[in-house]
């Protein structure tokens, strides 16, 4: 019975991720993941008290997993400026990532300090990790460099997911570009 339990609530988080990625957080329903995953309202209340606890859920599940895969291709890198270059490239490979696109659109929500705390949690050891690598470089203020890095991998990521004219690999090249070398190209 546990085993079934637990798949079931396995299938309202993937339908939970597909209706964020496809609608944001306005789409993340109790109808529409009954409709999704073919169980009665009533059952999806079962496993979650509200849209909130769903939430609250994938983060926990999905902003740690992103983390680590962001966080093991900066650790590959054998320099600070390789770990800039990864913690850009990686952010971007993961946009088309149905799981990327529902951590997304969690963040641009407005959470409740649970989930809050969630994210923050797994953001900051990347934060951690790139405030590093900068100071390593020579910033004098690796912290704010590393808030305006961020700025650039938010803006390219948006940008990839408006279907821009850009290519998205021309994005990621330019955003890298920027990381490393500033806007003097």
């Amino acid at each position: 019975m546990a085993e079934h339990r637990s798949m079931q609530r396995g299938a309202l988080l993937d339908a939970a991720r597909s209706l964020l990625s496809e609608g944001g957080t306005e789409a993340l329903t109790f109808p529409a993941l009954a409709e999704r995953t073919g169980l009665a309202r009533s059952s999806v209340y079962e496993y979650f008290r509200s849209r909130a606890a769903v939430v609250e859920e994938l983060c926990e599940v999905d902003f740690p997993a992103w983390a680590a895969e962001v966080s093991t291709a900066m650790e590959r890198a054998g320099t600070p400026e390789g770990k800039v270059e990864a913690y850009v490239r990686e952010q971007l490979s993961l946009v088309g990532d149905r799981r990327h696109r529902a951590v997304v659109a969690i963040s641009a929500s407005e959470l409740d300090s649970g989930a809050r705390e969630k994210i923050r949690a797994a953001h900051g050891g990347l934060v951690a990790m790139i405030v590093e690598a900068l100071a390593d470089m020579g910033h004098t203020e690796p912290r704010l460099a590393a808030m305006l890095l961020q700025g650039v991998v938010d803006a390219a990521v948006r940008r990839i997911e408006l279907g821009a004219a850009e290519d998205p690999s021309a994005i990621t090249e330019a955003a890298v570009g920027m990381a490393l070398r500033g806007v003097s190209g």
